[in-house]
């Protein structure tokens, strides 16, 4: 499948295009389910011409004031290109109230970033690029402003829409609505929808077949994915397959067992949080046990391990956590961190503006984790995980290759990804100092991927200050 192959970097719209934090236009109340998006004039701001703009023009001949926001992005297709990312994952693009989880229509590009057409020149641009276009799916809830939401509030009982949601009219809510309904994990926001009522079922299949046709989008991260109903899943699976057989799905799951919805009619793959978060504390504690031992614990060749031969979602931050340079106590080791995150089994994400180091600190709320970045930089840590993405596009082994320890001290890991035809020895260095490693290499010499360089095994192996190495063997 293509999606096992690739490096997926994440835009979050709203925050990288600086669009405002609330949704100025008021939410609209009546059935839009039926009608065909168009560049239609409801996004106002922006010139109606944008619907035939080529992605030359919509560079170049407005002023930036003038173009819809959501054409930043093509400002970064370049960029992602040279860093060696070959998809895009888009977090929440429609229209909602806030910040995209909190969705009012499906099929109606935020007007904060554009119109829908404004969306299909990015999506092209991608496409013609070579680089593919994921949605981020938000089912589990909708925001109050949620077309049918809102009908449900004018009409009650008489709204056509009532049982798309977990209603009772007996009830109150915080915001004195004179009914109560379910929400997610006590966010009154946030509106549970009903995911088993077939009317709700066709509209989001429909929606996502819009996506598909339109937008060429071929594949979803699923939010809150642990809390959405298994049925769901199944039948959400079941009808992406028939619009693509390699239609990729990957969930959101943050705890517990991710075999609970990492299965083959459901999740082609699901968020390593565990990982995140051994990835990141190793370093800080300069402790790489933890890290070694989760990776052990998820694809070692043991037969308790969990996941072994399963492609997870790997990452070391996105716009719910804090940034890895803000979370690193030293920047320095940013280089090795990155290292085993495209060194381990799974799909390396990187979320945007971690390339080059950019900060945001989950205590200081969500907005600052997804701050402006109209433009993209380049600096030499842009160049560190540019040569790790490619390094990983270019080995079977580093992609598909099972894993096994070599070496575990503190401040040092060494394990080893193998295939039938390639082994790959990667091995990193977190301290500051250099170490010289011993090892059974089973290998005389090795090429690093990453530079370029033979490697001799003979006597032991130098491990450079903060340094990360993927190491193809001679045999």
């Amino acid at each position: 499948m293509w999606f096992n192959e690739s490096n997926i970097y994440q835009i979050y719209p709203l925050g990288m295009c600086g669009c405002p934090f609330e949704n100025p236009f008021p939410p609209e109340d009546h059935d839009i389910t039926a009608e065909t998006p168009a560049a239609d004039g409801r996004a106002g701001a922006y010139g109606a011409d944008s619907a035939d703009e080529t992605p030359e023009a919509a560079t170049s001949g407005k002023a930036d004031k003038d173009r819809a926001p959501i054409l930043k992005v093509l400002n970064y297709i370049d960029h992602i290109k040279a860093c060696g990312f070959d998809t895009v994952l888009f977090n929440p693009l429609f229209e909602c109230d806030e910040h995209g989880y909190d969705t009012r229509n499906f099929r109606l590009l935020d007007r904060r970033l554009g119109t829908n057409e404004d969306l299909k020149t990015v999506c092209r641009a991608l496409s013609d690029a070579g680089i593919r276009v994921m949605l981020d799916g938000v089912f589990n809830h909708v925001g109050r402003g949620f077309f049918a939401f809102q009908d449900v509030l004018k009409n009650r009982e008489q709204s056509p829409y009532r049982n798309w949601f977990y209603i009772n009219f007996c009830g109150n809510s915080p915001y004195n609505d004179g009914l109560s309904y379910s929400e997610w994990e006590g966010c009154y926001n946030l509106v549970k929808l009903n995911l088993s009522e077939p009317a709700v079922r066709d509209y989001i299949f429909e929606s996502i077949r819009l996506w598909h046709e339109e937008f060429g989008v071929t594949g979803l991260r699923l939010d809150v994915a642990y809390c959405i109903d298994r049925d769901f899943l199944r039948a959400l699976r079941t009808f992406t397959r028939s619009l693509d057989p390699e239609f990729f799905l990957f969930g959101e799951i943050m705890h517990g067992d991710y075999k609970t919805i990492l299965q083959d009619d459901m999740m082609d793959s699901v968020t390593n949080y565990e990982c995140r978060k051994g990835l990141v504390s190793s370093m800080n504690s300069m402790n790489l046990f933890e890290i070694a031992y989760s990776l052990n614990r998820q694809f070692g060749k043991d037969p308790w391990c969990l996941y072994t031969g399963k492609q997870l979602i790997s990452f070391v931050d996105n716009h719910d956590v804090t940034r890895a340079a803000s979370e690193v106590r030293d920047v320095k080791q940013l280089k090795p961190l990155y290292g085993l995150m495209f060194g381990m089994p799974g799909i390396p994400v990187v979320y945007y503006g971690s390339e080059w180091g950019m900060k945001g600190e989950k205590s200081h709320g969500d907005r600052d984790l997804r701050l402006p970045a109209p433009e993209p930089l380049h600096n030499e840590l842009t160049d560190v995980i540019s040569s790790l993405a490619k390094a990983r596009k270019e080995s079977r082994a580093l992609i598909y290759g099972d894993y096994n320890q070599l070496l575990v001290t503190n401040k040092q890991l060494i394990f080893e990804r193998s295939v039938e035809g390639e082994r790959v020895i990667v091995a990193v260095n977190a301290d500051g100092e250099s170490f010289t490693a011993h090892f059974d290499a089973r290998s005389g010499l090795g090429f690093d991927l990453i530079t370029g360089e033979t490697h001799d095994f003979g006597g032991g192996s130098e491990l450079a200050p903060y340094s990360v190495y993927f190491w193809r063997t001679e045999r």
